[in-house]
């Protein structure tokens, strides 16, 4: 298996976990590239890689890494290290040299025929979201119709040059030269509703020309600049593949064609604590005869379930001293004209219980705050998440607030505490709104809001979370944590788990940082049921030609 635009490898987490998940004897998918460009990602990769190469008892210097008591560097006297770093490589696709590339992944393949390639080119122009911030000009825009649209013309030609909206060649050519058995391509929602110019003027889907493109990868390379260097690094034939959607029966690409709404899977339907949606491509090469099972509907997973029973915390103060006492102070003080505000009782009587439920002093956690649940679920969630060698939970430290997103962190938390969903912005309070150019207030009192009307955002307890999303690195306005009390944004290990990376998965970096990866990541508790489904096209008569340890030497 090799995944490429790796980022900090849910993809890859989820198809190495299969064999154990599921029992499966036969058929095992084992990582031998992982191709990221990122620094910190490529650090984290190289750490799970050397994870996986343990069977049983992990050394106790890994647990020291992951629980900030030591740096990896003490790891990297382990030949299981030197092996790790032979499995991941730091390049950029579009900007590597062809032969360097090619021949990268052909000395890591060993001659393969069966293999496997997973990985989705970066998604942000194509996601609703990115679209939205890179075309959209806001409400100070609309004052002057000449200059907005200007604005608009201007974002929407930078927009449409975006150099990912092509990095999807990339991996069509290493699908063209290599021939992997089977791929599975990732991709946001927007994908489906995207369109680009095409030599006409006119716009065109873009996924009907992926589709297409992904069915012949050498015919829609035949006006590729570099087809001649690419021929002769590739491997005989030029074979077709057929397209899979995981989501419906029987959709062989020649038998009953799916259409582009059925490569869409939604996360929460198959026991992911999160409404993530995203678009999943299998293909197959003609020359084999396998077909992938549909995924299992699986029992639905909340936000409580993921992080209901994780230690209790506070935020912390972006400025001036910050301690348990300062926090109480300043939090009760900023809450003040909130509860001056014409609010609704219920909403009002929740803030006051919040405000007042501080009796044992909370901390901000850390990079290991010790922990075992005290009524620990018997569920597929927990069982996938649970790290029980840790006794305890990583990377849960909060976030510094300002004094005022405290009170509207207060403010929203209590809210959808109460009504059972987060306020929009044109329905609070006015001595809350932010400060921002999508915001203005009338003269008649009336709150005006261009775009962004859940810019606030709480997650619901008893609900999938929303989309975790690489923003979560900037702010965390948008996911607020539904206890009132906490008074924060969720901290990297909440978002993890909501993403349903294990326990003792360790994100490298510092917390921006560690953020940015956990949101780029495919979840991989779905991941593992897209192997399971992948597993299929490899039952009859595959001999994988790779041993299952690598041994590693010098």
């Amino acid at each position: 298996m090799i995944d490429i635009f790796a980022g900090p490898g849910g993809l890859s987490e989820g198809f190495s976990r299969y064999a154990d998940w599921f029992n499966d004897e036969e058929i095992q998918f084992r990582s031998v590239l992982s191709i990221e460009k990122d620094e910190t990602a490529i650090r984290t990769l190289t750490l799970r890689a050397f994870y996986r190469q343990f069977v049983g008892e992990l050394p106790p210097e890994y647990w020291a890494v992951v629980k900030g008591q030591a740096s990896v560097s003490i790891l990297e006297g382990f030949p299981e290290w030197k092996a790790a770093q032979r499995h991941v490589w730091q390049a950029e696709l579009g900007v590597v040299s062809n032969d360097e590339l090619h021949t990268r992944i052909e000395l890591r393949l060993k001659g393969a025929d069966e293999w496997l390639l997973i990985g989705g080119p970066p998604c942000q122009a194509y996601s609703l979201m990115g679209r939205a911030r890179m075309t959209g000009i806001g409400f100070e825009g609309r004052s002057d119709a000449e200059a907005a649209e200007e604005t608009r013309r201007q974002r929407l030609e930078s927009f449409h040059k975006d150099v990912r909206h092509v990095l999807y060649r990339e991996y069509l050519r290493i699908i063209a030269v290599h021939q992997p058995t089977a791929f599975v391509m990732e991709n946001v929602r927007g994908i489906l509703s995207a369109k680009l110019p095409g030599a006409d003027g006119s716009m065109h889907p873009v996924f009907d020309r992926i589709r297409s493109d992904l069915q012949d990868p050498w015919a829609s390379l035949a006006d590729d600049e570099d087809l001649d260097q690419l021929r002769s690094l590739a491997r005989p034939g030029s074979p077709r593949y057929r397209l899979h959607a995981l989501s419906v029966e029987e959709t062989g690409l020649w038998q009953n064609e799916p259409s582009n709404a059925d490569f869409l899977l939604k996360s929460e339907d198959f026991g992911v604590p999160q409404r993530r949606h995203r678009v999943i491509v299998v293909g197959i090469r003609e020359d084999h005869s396998g077909s992938p099972a549909p995924l299992k509907r699986a029992r639905s997973s909340t936000v409580r379930d993921a992080i209901g029973q994780m230690p209790i915390i506070r935020s912390g103060l972006s400025a001036g001293k910050d301690s348990d006492v300062e926090w109480s102070a300043r939090r009760a003080c900023a809450a003040l004209p909130l509860l001056e505000a014409p609010i609704a009782d219920g909403v009002r009587n929740a803030v006051q219980t919040a405000l007042a439920d501080q009796e044992t002093p909370l901390d901000r956690g850390g990079p290991f705050v010790s922990w075992i649940p005290a009524n620990r679920k018997n569920s597929v969630l927990d069982a996938w998440l649970s790290s029980p060698e840790l006794k305890g939970i990583i990377q849960h430290e909060s976030r510094t607030h300002m004094d005022s997103d405290l009170a509207r962190y207060l403010y929203a938390a209590a809210s959808a505490q109460v009504t059972g969903r987060t306020p929009r912005l044109h329905q609070w309070p006015k001595e809350l709104l932010p400060k921002h150019r999508n915001v203005a207030v009338g003269k008649a009192g009336e709150i005006d809001v261009s775009g962004f009307l859940d810019r606030f955002k709480v997650q619901i307890w008893d609900e999938p979370s929303s989309t975790v999303t690489s923003h979560i690195a900037k702010d965390g306005h948008y996911f607020i944590h539904p206890d009132p009390s906490q008074n924060r944004s969720l901290t990297v290990r909440e978002a993890a788990r909501l993403q349903t990376f294990p326990d003792d998965y360790f994100f490298c970096g510092n917390r921006t940082q560690q953020y940015h990866q956990v949101g780029n990541a495919v979840p991989p508790l779905l991941a593992v049921q897209l192997a399971r489904s992948v597993s299929d096209i490899f039952r009859a008569g595959v001999t994988l030609s790779m041993p299952v340890k690598e041994v590693a030497v010098g």
